[in-house]
């Protein structure tokens, strides 16, 4: 759990990060047991005070994922949705959802280790299916919620002459279609994320039996 009294990790200029509750310099990979042991920092600029901990932590995510498949988490389907993500109108409520998600298998993870344990073992691609669906379900019901009214039918607005309920029309139908197509395409994406972690599975599944 983070603490009151958060660790404070000074950043200088030439890079290095310094411990100020222990006076000395430490590494990412030290920031990275810190955030493993539970242990709450904030990272600061030496020199203007600025807190930097997000790019920090982005550093460490970066130097795991440079480590190969051995050290990865995040699937390319994954990070090159996530790059589709900004500047969309749905960047505002992409971090909590994904927080809350993460904050849900969190909790849930000795549960899980136990289930994946024996799935992998059983049925390894049924278990990351049924995780999916899930997936898409959560997502599903997260646009819901910020999207509670569907569109309109055609010429459903009042007072609208016969000219501009066709044009009218044509637009809502364009909308549609556009809409459709944006949705296609996301699906598509989330399939092919489907189909990279069924390929990590069936690679995990191939060295066990060996």
């Amino acid at each position: 759990m983070p603490s009151d009294n958060p660790i404070i990790i000074k950043k200088y200029a030439n890079r290095r990060l310094y411990h100020t509750g222990t006076s000395a310099y430490v590494t990412l990979e030290d920031l990275a047991r810190l955030v493993k042991n539970g242990e709450d920092f904030l990272v600061q600029d030496a020199k203007t005070g600025e807190d930097i901990t997000r790019s920090v932590l982005g550093q460490i995510i970066f130097e795991h994922e440079n480590r190969g498949n051995n050290g990865s988490l995040l699937p390319i389907a994954f990070l090159r949705q996530l790059i589709q993500f900004y500047g969309d109108s749905m960047q505002a409520i992409l971090p909590s959802y994904l927080e809350s998600s993460l904050a849900t298998f969190t909790r849930d993870q000795e549960k899980l280790r136990e289930h994946l344990s024996k799935s992998l073992q059983e049925n390894p691609l049924g278990l990351m299916e049924e995780q999916a669906r899930r997936n898409m379900e959560l997502f599903s019901e997260a646009m819901r919620m910020w999207m509670p009214f569907p569109p309109k039918p055609e010429g459903s607005r009042p007072g609208t002459s016969e000219r501009n309920g066709k044009d009218g029309g044509k637009t809502q139908r364009a909308d549609t279609e556009k809409r459709e197509a944006e949705r296609d395409g996301e699906i598509e994406a989330l399939k092919k994320q489907l189909q990279d972690i069924q390929k990590t599975l069936e690679g995990i599944a191939g060295r066990q039996k060996a």
